[in-house]
């Protein structure tokens, strides 16, 4: 997850050129006053710099973000329903009452594992090290498109804000354009949204647009008929949301399928253009499917600091470039670097935020452990709550061990469960009365949307590559 909680920078820490420290001694020897640092926010960092509050620690969390984002949710920011803020809350905010924990917006390049020392960018490029004797990674995970990142230009993915915005003008947008279109293919052409990978997040875009089109949009175009809005959603496997087991998957399928979601399963995508996407069927054949939107929610790759963690530690990778670690959560060789939440590789736990919120407390209790001279070398044990699904309003799935459901018994625990897990009372109260609103009126408030050119600056700290395009904002990111 993306976002996270703010860090605390220690008195005796290496700043800008300055010295790491001395490193922690032997297990359960700890010194006390440690410095510890957190790489990255998201549910994990988040939770850790909580668990760390009032100790003999000073934190310091590294985050080019600076805010906690409840990444489960941005598909309803995408789709008009909560705004960017209803899901987000501000670091510094969520901290505040943490003396010891200090924000510092940079983005981590590498560790000096030897020295103990994080080295990181300032936005303008500047060069920062902070020394620490506890390191906790939770810098999550990016969109992987399998090797073929070319394909992002035409098929953004979702895992931060700047995604969300972009997929809410690609959507809206199709549908404006469908409104001037006076070809009647051209018009077919933007009412088609295609969709890459059936876990969550598709199976819930999908569900969404498709209520979006016939039922939010219905009455508000008088060329085009948001009604006849085509979904397509492609996915490798045999059928959605196949993490939630056999009868649940079977469930989202048929939900899905009466809402109008056309499923495409065991389909391999080839090939993504402006026009739509190219696919291999199971026999082999390749199929091409025209589309005027292509969205993208399959896969996810470690960012490029894991790489450089793990060769700085030694450390093993898996297949999607997440760190391996021990059981008590370090690396191998490492007692003193904790990986926890997406980035971090073990037993095959789901990248999930339950699971980065449970190792985010495991790292901070052991740390608080190894401070105070105890034994600091347990083993992480996840306690799985369950998981959900949003497919359409009055229909979710949910699966908590042996208890599966849905339908709108699963509808309203979704709802349950994501009000206790976003962040702060006025994020909980927001989301609340908007979903009130857009439930029982079918409205969705937040549709703004720019037609500007977005990406042209990566952030808002790099010089303009080019011209000021007209109607948008030359800082835009992607």
């Amino acid at each position: 997850m993306s976002g996270g909680p703010g860090p605390a920078e220690q008195s005796g820490q290496a700043g800008q050129g300055g010295q790491a420290g001395p490193g922690p001694g032997p297990a359960g020897t700890g010194p006390a006053g440690a410095r510890v640092v957190i790489v990255g926010g998201g549910f994990g960092g988040l939770f850790a710099a909580r668990a760390l509050r009032r100790g003999p620690a000073s934190v310091t969390l590294i985050d080019l973000g600076q805010h906690h984002l409840f990444q489960p949710l941005l598909y309803q920011c995408a789709t008009g329903i909560l705004s960017e803020g209803q899901i987000t809350s501000p670091l510094r905010r969520v901290l505040r009452k943490h003396k010891n924990v200090e924000c510092v917006l940079a983005e981590v390049t590498a560790i000096d594992a030897t020295a103990r020392r994080v080295l990181c960018r300032r936005p303008l490029g500047e060069q920062l090290e902070y020394g620490y004797d506890y390191l906790i990674i939770a810098a999550g995970v990016s969109q992987s498109y399998f090797g073929h990142d070319e394909f992002a230009s035409w098929a953004p993915g979702m895992k931060s804000i700047a995604d969300a915005l972009t997929i809410r003008r690609r959507v809206f947008g199709a549908f404006e354009m469908a409104e001037t279109a006076t070809d009647p293919a051209d018009q077919r052409h933007w009412l088609t949204f295609a969709l890459v990978g059936a876990g969550p997040t598709g199976v819930e875009l999908a569900g969404q647009i498709r209520e979006l089109a016939t039922k939010t949009l219905r009455a508000e175009f008088h060329r085009a008929r948001p009604e006849d809005t085509r979904v397509l959603l492609f996915d490798g496997g045999d059928a959605p949301l196949a993490s939630f087991g056999p009868k649940l998957s079977q469930k989202a399928a048929s939900t899905l399928q009466a809402l109008g979601v056309e499923l495409h399963m065991g389909s391999i995508v080839t090939d993504v253009d402006q026009h739509g996407l190219m696919v291999r069927c199971r026999d082999g054949s390749q199929v091409r499917h025209d589309a005027g939107t292509v969205l993208w929610t399959a896969g996810v790759e470690a960012p490029p600091v894991a790489a450089a963690i793990a060769s700085a530690t030694g450390a093993s990778q898996d297949r999607s470039g997440r760190i391996q670690v021990s059981a008590d959560l370090t690396i191998p060789g490492h007692p003193e670097i904790f990986v926890v939440g997406d980035v971090m590789s073990l037993n095959k736990l789901p990248g999930v935020a339950e699971v980065a919120m449970q190792s985010g407390l495991h790292a901070a209790h052991e740390i608080r452990h190894a401070i105070a001279g105890r034994d600091w070398s347990r083993p992480f044990k996840y306690r799985d709550l369950g998981s959900a699904a949003y497919i359409s309003r009055g229909k979710a799935v949910v699966s908590a061990g042996r208890l599966q459901f849905g339908g709108f018994p699963g509808w309203v625990a979704w709802l349950f469960i994501h009000i206790a897990f976003l962040t702060g009372y006025r994020n909980r109260v927001g989301a609340i009365l908007t979903w009130w609103v857009a439930f029982t009126r079918d409205v969705r408030r937040e549709r703004a949307f720019t037609i500007g050119r977005v990406g042209v600056v990566r952030d808002i700290y790099s010089p303009p590559s080019g011209a000021r395009a007209p109607g948008g904002d030359a800082g835009s990111a992607d």
